[in-house]
């Protein structure tokens, strides 16, 4: 079985892409897109395309947390994503319970947090306890993060913020002026799932898509984005390391002159 976090050296194909270890995006976030073609290319079902996505999720984490990254989000399934087949849903499922198996396996030795962001209310029983103990375990470590988007979208996220802001407001005014309370940036992130994440300097989407599909809108604000025709099944390292090569290239002015 593939080790998530199995420490491996990668500073040879860091310094072959002249790549600033100084100018690591701290947080990148990835669109897993592509593995519905990559397996019709093949002949193969869908279902095998998320199988290899997995393993690809898996690299591709390792080699973050070798490198330096503190955060990384990847956007696992979508509210959209019920739209899907029944067996479909049920392989991401079972791909993904089984990931989570793994990881609380190895989590007291590789000492990486864990965190879910979406409505993750909806999922079965075992799952919302899987979930539940991965995140209790996160709660000792202050390594890098690991963040999953599960069930997520992000107008729902919004929405969903703003009530809960409302909802807090009027339980303030009953015994405050609004004045109190004010609706600020750094208010509102707050009642975000990612509360307490910074936003992603760093988006990727494979599989040639260039929009957001619903991932991280508010957050997004400034971030960098990257894309390539690569299917997520074909990502791997060097493909992390052509993205943020091209990250280093830029000029973040954040909307300065």
């Amino acid at each position: 079985m593939l080790n998530l976090f199995k420490k491996r050296k990668h500073k040879k194909e860091l310094s072959n892409l002249n790549l600033n270890p100084e100018y690591l995006p701290a947080h990148i976030a990835i669109i897993m897109d592509g593995n519905g073609r990559w397996a019709a290319r093949r002949a193969l079902p869908r279902t095998a395309g998320h199988a290899a996505g997995a393993e690809t999720f898996r690299r591709v984490a390792t080699y973050c947390k070798d490198i330096g990254i503190q955060y990384l989000t990847v956007y696992a399934f979508s509210t959209e994503n019920w739209k899907r087949s029944a067996d479909e849903i049920s392989t991401i499922m079972e791909l993904l319970e089984k990931y989570l198996y793994e990881s609380i396996e190895k989590m007291e030795r590789d000492r990486v947090k864990m965190k879910f962001l979406g409505d993750t209310s909806v999922l079965s029983p075992k799952l919302q306890a899987l979930i539940a103990e991965t995140e209790e375990i996160s709660k000792k470590f202050d390594g890098v993060q690991v963040n999953i988007c599960l069930n997520y979208g992000s107008r729902n996220e919004i929405l969903r913020a703003a009530e809960k802001y409302a909802q807090e407001r009027v339980s303030v005014l009953r015994c405050a002026d609004a004045d109190s309370y004010p609706l600020k940036e750094e208010n509102f992130s707050k009642y975000l799932y990612t509360a307490d994440i910074p936003d992603p300097d760093l988006i990727i989407r494979p599989s040639g898509e260039m929009r957001l599909s619903n991932f991280l809108l508010w957050q997004s604000a400034y971030s960098e984005f990257y894309f390539t025709e690569t299917l997520w099944p074909d990502f791997n390292e060097k493909e992390l390391d052509r993205a943020i090569a091209v990250y280093q290239s830029r000029d973040r002015r954040y909307g300065g002159a």
